[in-house]
């Protein structure tokens, strides 16, 4: 049997298409740019692809490197070295225009203090001196007001620039420890958090991780696909949100895993709240209006740890994983209380990113 090759004028010119892409919208040709067109080219990334060509041919450098930053994170440590960069420019300007304008005060107290001494001496003419001091202090005066104001006027306008430049960090930074999919926080927003609960020993008493995970989930990708896996996904963490209060720190640490932290609380609290949310998510419908297909019922399992019951972090972690663990165990769609004496016989490293 003979394989048939391509001739080489019909492989696709990749590369070519993707820069002819780039150069029809106006994009810069940088690295991070074509990172972004060459995901959108083979497609492997379809919400990418259309928030991409949503763009149009008006897409903004600021505009790219948002969606860069939100499907590859890292991103966004570029995107942090050049708002470095453009603070340390803002600051040593203002540094410069301080600087200046002491110099310009230092000009004018020396001018002071000669013409102080010449009104002094009597080897002058006094009208002559004293017409002569008066125009001579008005201009100083007049330029080092009128440098003042300039300086504060260029002070102002940095501060604005830098201003700016902490809002957009402030936005880079939303956006690396959001979870696209469903808008919760992401693992890496939510290790940190989990870390700060040990900065604050009284707050920690009343303090609970709950790890939630969707029952049989991996059955749902397989028998329906990855899109309605998503849609679920989203719907779910909407769910959660719903059922707790503002304050409560949500967010989507695996595929189907989320976690809960919740502070001021007594345990059977944390246990009411994870209650509503499981019943409120075994009674939701999740069927297909156009197909019919139902989907349901989507069912939670979870695990609730109070962080008076470990001593750092990654033991928390672990017990409100045990729990969660045996709340499998006992047939899944419950909410279970970490308690001394239960066994695992596994182990999970959950510092994914600050390994």
């Amino acid at each position: 049997m003979s394989t048939a090759i391509a001739p080489k004028a019909q492989i696709p010119d990749v590369a070519g298409q993707i820069t002819y892409a780039m150069r029809s919208m106006g994009v810069a040709p940088i690295p991070r740019n074509y990172e972004l067109f060459y995901e959108a080219y083979i497609g492997s990334n379809p919400a990418l692809t259309r928030e991409l060509a949503a763009l149009g041919n008006s897409a903004t450098q600021e505009e790219l490197d948002n969606i860069g930053a939100k499907y590859f994170p890292r991103h966004a440590g570029r995107i942090f070295d050049d708002a470095h960069a453009r603070l340390t420019i803002g600051l040593d300007a203002v540094l410069r225009a301080l600087k200046q304008e002491r110099s310009t005060l230092d000009s004018y107290n020396r001018l002071l203090g000669e013409t102080c001494e010449r009104i002094s001496s009597r080897n002058h003419n006094s009208t002559d001196l004293l017409r002569s001091a008066i125009d001579m202090l008005t201009a100083a005066t007049g330029d080092t007001m009128a440098h003042g104001e300039k300086t504060v006027e260029n002070v102002a306008q940095r501060s604005q620039e830098m201003d700016q430049v902490r809002k957009e960090l402030d936005e880079y930074k939303r956006i690396a420890n959001t979870d696209a999919l469903t808008r919760l926080s992401n693992r890496r927003a939510f290790e940190d958090r989990l870390i700060s609960i040990f900065d604050n020993q009284l707050t920690r008493q009343t303090t609970a991780l709950v790890l939630a995970d969707i029952d049989h989930f991996k059955r749902i990708n397989d028998t329906y696909g990855h899109p309605v896996g998503d849609k679920i996904l989203a719907t779910v963490a909407s769910i959660i949100r719903a059922n707790v209060r503002r304050e409560v720190f949500v967010s989507r640490v695996g595929g189907e895993e989320f976690a809960l932290i919740m502070e001021g609380v007594a345990v059977d609290d944390v246990v009411a709240v994870c209650e509503r949310i499981r019943r409120t998510l075994e009674s939701t419908p999740f069927k297909n209006s156009r197909t019919k297909i139902d989907y349901g019922p989507i069912t939670l399992s979870l695990g609730i740890c109070m962080a008076s019951e470990a001593a750092d972090s990654g033991e928390l972690y672990n017990k409100a994983d045990l729990a969660l663990y045996c709340a499998k165990n006992a047939g899944r769609n419950c909410s279970n209380v970490y308690q001394e004496g239960m066994q695992k016989d596994f182990t999970k490293s959950w510092l994914i990113y600050k390994n």
